[in-house]
């Protein structure tokens, strides 16, 4: 064996075996879930008097959704003396007449709703929910994000969690408003179940840290002043804020059983530009507060799990490393008859892969009891389109990683509910070129190793290899389709809602 070719060989088993590591934790978050099924937050009394709620709706450029979102807030079921109601608009479109008018019908019915325009976007969302907090009244803000539609008992059932002095936050589940609308929509719901049924509910159960999500949550004020406010330094000012307020020793509160819907971006590249800033900012927060924690006096539970949790976009930068790794090992393993090597090969692989998914099927077994076994023909796809986000986020991780600052760039909506609605001929479609190219070019790479692998009837890998080659195609060949195919862009998307 020539050094070049055990260079290889050591790269490829070194990085899988730091997936398979990650992968590994994914089933103490199943074992914590069912460990600590008892540590759930229970009902608690109403807090006596009913406390003034500041409710904040940061919004910018969202004129096909604003008004749902100002309905259903002032639709809630809470004293209407006791809210105070901001729109936090840095809009720069029509928006701006659509929020102004919501904002003037509401007014004449008694609601006490202001509306507040910066013509400045410093801080973006973090700078908007900070200037609303400085005039603000009320002893707990509500944030709501203007694709989300709360439900008329939100205030009535998270409140009361406040009860306990010590809590400073109290995070809602997301709900999918237009979760059958396609199948990345789908895919899109299951992942998000994951985050919050199995991850939020997993470390919450054990006593670890776990994040506020910037929207579908109540902080207490008191909390975010305490902890330095908000901050402008990352693209994920809640999970900088949510680590900041718990080592200052607040503790935090998640109640799966309150579920706020929300629309999901049906656009491929929307999806994309949404996951590019969480895993940006996860890392940005990261390289922030990762010393202080793994240095401040907690559990090692604590920090281990906030390490996973704040570390675990570093895996899209493998994943690409492994891209390219994966035919040449291959190839060097078949010409040296090391067939035995498969024997840590696909232990490795099933170790990384299979993780999720055990996973995702235990998240929709608990999410979903009636119906959850429907929904795991979506699990291939889902495996495959995380591989796929790899160029995307890989992009994102490093940015932070270099300090490259870019703005907030929000998730476009189009007040998409249902199968049919119409998005190709709305505002805020967001153009990629040259990374839709790369997935592609990515994917017919693996197309050709997928055929070597054929020929040379090396079939053990052919199940990973067909993930590799889906998982880049699909959301390339998406991306371009909805960026230049027009009509037949909307009715492609709608493959799983018919």
């Amino acid at each position: 064996m020539t050094l070049s070719e055990l260079a290889i060989l050591a790269a490829y088993f070194f990085v899988l075996s730091i997936l398979a590591f990650y992968g590994w934790h994914r089933y103490v978050m199943v074992y914590w879930y069912k460990r600590y099924a008892d540590h759930v937050p229970g009902p608690r009394p109403q807090l006596d008097p009913l406390p003034v709620v500041t409710i904040q709706l940061p919004i910018f450029n969202e004129m096909y959704v604003v008004d749902r979102l100002v309905d259903a807030v002032c639709r809630l079921d809470y004293p209407k003396e006791l809210m105070e109601i901001q729109v936090l608009d840095d809009s720069t479109d029509e928006t701006v007449d659509v929020a102004a008018l919501a904002v003037r019908r509401w007014q004449k019915q008694g609601f006490n709703i202001t509306y507040l325009h910066r013509t400045d976007r410093t801080g973006f969302k973090a700078g908007a929910l900070e200037a609303g907090m400085n005039v603000a009244e009320g002893r707990y803000i509500a944030i709501f994000d203007a694709d989300f539609v709360p439900p008329a008992d939100f205030l009535r059932r998270a409140l009361p969690q406040f009860g306990d002095p010590q809590v400073g936050m109290v995070q809602a589940r997301w709900g999918h408003i237009n979760a059958d609308y396609s199948t990345l929509t789908k895919i899109q719901s299951i992942m998000l179940d994951g985050h919050f049924v199995l991850e939020h509910g997993s470390r919450n159960r054990a006593g670890c840290f776990f994040n506020f999500n910037g929207t579908a949550g109540i902080w207490r004020r008191d909390a975010i002043e305490q902890s330095g406010g908000w901050q402008h330094d990352t693209l994920t000012e809640d999970l900088d804020l949510s680590y900041r307020a718990q080592l200052k020793g607040w503790r935090f509160v998640f109640m799966e059983d309150v579920i706020t819907p929300a629309e999901l971006p049906v656009e491929m590249n929307s999806f994309k530009s949404q996951q590019f800033r969480w895993a940006k900012g996860s890392v940005q927060t990261a390289l922030k507060l990762l010393p202080q924690i793994l240095s401040a006096d907690l559990p090692f539970r604590v920090k281990a799990e906030a390490f996973f949790h704040l570390t675990a976009n570093f895996n899209y930068l493998l994943m690409v490393v492994l891209c390219v790794l994966m035919f040449p090992s291959m190839y060097v393993r078949y010409n040296m008859g090391w067939s035995e090597m498969l024997l840590i090969d696909i232990p490795l692989f099933f170790a990384a892969t299979f993780s999720v998914v055990n996973f995702y099927a235990f998240c929709q077994k608990q999410a979903y009891p009636q119906d959850w076994k429907t929904r795991l023909k979506y699990l291939p796809l889902l495996m495959a389109v995380g591989i796929g986000l790899s160029i995307n986020n890989t992009r994102a991780v490093l940015e932070a990683i270099f300090g490259k600052q870019s703005e907030f760039v929000r998730t476009p909506k189009h007040g998409v509910e249902r199968t049919g609605d119409d998005w190709v001929h709305k505002k805020y479609h967001q153009l990629m070129l040259w990374q839709p190219l790369a997935e592609v070019a990515l994917g017919l790479y693996f197309t050709g190793t997928v055929f070597y692998a054929l020929a040379n009837g090396i079939y053990g890998t052919l199940p990973f290899l067909v993930l590799f080659q889906v998982g880049f195609l699909y959301p390339g060949l998406m991306s371009l389709l909805q960026q230049f195919g027009g009509e037949q862009a909307e009715l492609s998307t709608q493959v799983a809602g018919e």
